[in-house]
């Protein structure tokens, strides 16, 4: 009788899945999910990845002897028997890291001991040999990979490098999804279904909302031309669109109907929205869930969001939550940080999802928050996924980089790129607003000034002076910042979005409103891009050019007044932080040099002075820069380094209702699984911040790492996380 080898037991001990089968069923997926080119590639990886299993050891470990038995490196090193290669390379990277992550390369110095690839390989095992009487290994046609690879790298190594490096992770992505996804299958027994969107019913429902819109004002006539320019070049090809369209002209609605388009006319599975900021999410899930309603399955997947909400019935919340993990649905709104950071992730759990950016619509909504100094990495990643992935990006704002430029020097020289607004002399029909610079002002100058106006917004550069601002103002004030939780910020926009629409109902004028019923909003930079709200007024600290004119765009957002101002100011007591700062240097000048600094000419010359500046920042951050042989990349490293958040916050869980009590009681007796249940409690904190708290008392993480407000009295409602408790009087 034939020796019948296990991969998984189901929890009874009577369904068994031989290696045999898992291999086979993770090899046949593994090709259901990747390009063609990479097709056989994956299929071998699927095939030998869980050879070690064929071990002695491990068939006893399975068995229940508690032993510990590495598997990985097994079909790793039977690829490197066959041929020591490039192609070979990336199997080896793929399969000995399915577990644990992709390691690091390290070089031939290296001991077993270690844990890189070169390190790993060097250890003994047991003969696994038996797998080649039950697997048949096909050849793979390795003239057509290195030609692959080699395309558009024009032997320069940075370029070889960095695409070998983004294959090895898309070819590890359909490897350990494969693997995941037969598993489960084989362990629950049940299927989990795509999140399925009516791509083509979702675009006529977005087209009768366009056409619902009547084009009574010129201001409506120049939204409806603007869209018009872009919807006409839906039928042209290309790897990137440029959507560079003005605040107030319906970037989110044109962007969607041009994705959907696009969908439908190439036969795309997917559409992602990138958006920069958790906000904008919540506000564009909402449009587009009004829109569409069941004909799109939404997958939102951001850190501030749970699934787990009673709201939702127990099979959407299977789905969902399993959608997250890989990203199988056809709609997907996400942040740039869940994006980039899995692009260049090394751990399955983020790298999972890869593979679905393939055949997909990619919306960068903001696209000019692209960190600085990870612009080329990102940029890179945008290009192989156009160009090796069979996907189309387009990116969207209102303040547009010279991306051709950028792309074509830090990503493919030859990228292909369209600009879908060529002409821009219709621009001025958007500008409800004039930016003045008030030089150095003193924060009650500034209050006293805003006076003047119904609504005023105050937009400064630190969370402590707009907490200052916020104390120091009277009327009907409301206050905005990181210090507070997401659930208290939703909460005061609503307010806020409110008492200005009641405003305008009881002074549709504007005049002769009395003093108390004058609103003031204090905020950081957080309600600047693509927060909807229109004030009459707004303050704006110095500080890079973008952030101004996205600060503008909250200013007369309607156009319903003729004249409305965005006041550029600096702070007297802050000059000396503020004259360090590049962005800000850079604005000085324009500021001299222009009339106008919201025209083209000045955001053009303000981005190529910027990138000129931080030319080497936008390089230095490839994991190129410091790795000239792909034997050697540091994917370990390189993934924990990939930051697009400074890593220097921490979140500080604030229990402010029945359910957020609950979870911090259960996070504090079960120490896990609720962390994402918490983020709309969270607010963030600087390191010496919450030390500081810690030496107080406050908080307390019950040795799980996330920490809680303990004490109450350090948060307020209004102006959030304190750093010294409340005062209180004893009679």
């Amino acid at each position: 009788m034939n020796k019948i080898f296990k991969a998984h037991v189901d929890e009874t001990g009577e369904r068994i899945q031989t290696i045999k089968e898992h291999s086979e069923n993770t090899a046949y997926l593994c090709a259901q999910f990747a390009v063609p080119e990479l097709k056989e590639i994956v299929y071998m990886a699927g095939l030998l990845h869980d050879i070690g299993k064929y071990q002695e050891s491990f068939q006893k470990k399975i068995d229940g002897a508690n032993i510990r038995v590495e598997h990985s490196i097994c079909g790793a090193l039977a690829v490197r028997s066959q041929a020591s290669d490039a192609l070979s390379l990336l199997i080896e990277y793929c399969i000995a890291g399915h577990h644990s992550g992709i390691p690091d390369g390290g070089d031939m110095s290296n001991t077993p001991d270690m844990s890189t690839l070169w390190g790993r390989l060097m250890r003994t095992t047991e003969d696994y040999s038996c797998y080649k009487q039950e697997l048949s290994i096909p050849d793979i046609d390795r003239q057509r990979f290195y030609c692959f690879l080699m395309r558009d790298c024009n032997q320069n190594i940075d370029l070889i490098v960095d695409k070998f490096a983004f294959l090895t992770r898309y070819c590890f992505s359909c490897l350990v999804d494969a693997d995941s996804v037969d598993t489960a299958k084989f362990c629950s027994q049940t299927k989990i279904e795509t999140l399925e969107t009516d791509f083509k019913r979702c675009l006529k429902k977005v087209d009768a909302k366009l056409q619902s819109f009547k084009c009574k004002t010129d201001l409506q006539r120049s939204r409806a031309y603007l869209q018009k320019r872009v919807f006409e070049k839906v039928d042209r090809d290309s790897e990137v669109y440029l959507m560079n369209m003005p605040t107030g002209s319906g970037k989110t609605l044109c962007s969607v109907k041009f994705a959907l388009e696009r969908a439908v006319r190439t036969n795309k599975k997917h559409i992602i929205y990138v958006i920069p900021y958790n906000g904008i999410i919540d506000q564009t899930v909402e449009v587009f869930e009004e829109i569409f309603g069941a004909d799109a399955k939404i997958l939102r997947h951001q850190s501030t969001f749970s699934y787990d909400s009673k709201e939702y019935s127990e099979d959407y919340r299977r789905y969902m939550k399993s959608a997250a993990e890989n990203w199988d649905a056809q709609f997907i709104i996400t942040t740039a940080v869940q994006f980039f950071e899995s692009v260049y992730a090394n751990r399955r759990g983020k790298l999972r999802k890869l593979h679905n950016i393939a055949d997909s619509i990619l919306i960068f909504d903001e696209a000019h928050v692209m960190p600085v100094e990870y612009l080329q990495p990102c940029l890179r990643a945008i290009a192989y996924a156009a160009r090796y992935l069979n996907s189309e990006a387009v990116f969207l704002t209102a303040t547009m980089p010279d991306f051709s430029g950028l792309m074509r020097k830090y990503a493919l020289p030859d990228s292909r790129i369209m600009d879908l607004i060529e002409n821009s002399s219709l621009f001025d029909e958007f500008k409800k607003c004039r930016f003045q610079y008030l030089q150095e002002v003193s924060e009650e100058e500034l209050l006293l000034k805003a006076e003047e106006f119904p609504s005023s917004l105050f937009i400064v550069n630190k969370r402590a002076a707009a907490k200052r601002l916020f104390q120091i103002c009277s009327g009907r004030k409301y206050h905005l910042s990181t210090y507070m939780t997401p659930c208290d910020r939703q909460r005061v926009l609503r307010e806020i979005r409110c008492e200005l629409r009641q405003l305008e109902l009881e002074y549709p004028d504007g005049r002769k409103i009395p003093e108390e019923r004058r609103i003031i909003i204090i905020s950081t930079s957080l309600i600047e891009a693509g927060i909807d709200l229109d004030v009459h007024t707004v303050f704006r600290e110095l500080a890079g050019l973008d952030n101004i004119l996205q600060a503008g765009g909250r200013c007369n957002r309607e156009g319903k007044r003729k004249k409305a101002d965005v006041y550029v100011f600096e702070l007297k007591d802050d000059t000396r932080k503020a004259s360090m700062d590049e962005r800000c240097n850079l604005v000085r000048g324009l500021i001299r040099q222009y009339v106008d600094i919201s025209c083209e000419e000045c955001i053009k010359e303000y981005y190529n002075r910027l990138f000129q500046l931080k030319q080497e920042m936008i390089q230095k951050n490839s994991i190129s820069w410091d790795c000239k042989d792909i034997r050697s990349i540091p994917f370990r490293e390189y993934a924990e380094k990939f930051e697009l958040i400074n890593s220097n916050t921490f979140s500080v869980v604030v229990p402010q209702d029945e359910k957020s009590r609950h979870l911090v009681e259960t996070l504090k007796y079960t120490g896990a699984g609720v962390e994402r249940e918490l983020q709309p409690y969270a607010c963030t904190v600087y390191r010496w911040e919450l030390e500081d708290l810690i030496r107080q008392n406050a908080v307390d993480d019950f040795d799980t790492g996330m920490y809680c407000l303990i004490n109450l009295d350090y948060y307020d409602k209004e102006t959030g996380i304190s750093f010294e408790a409340k005062d209180y009087w004893i009679d």
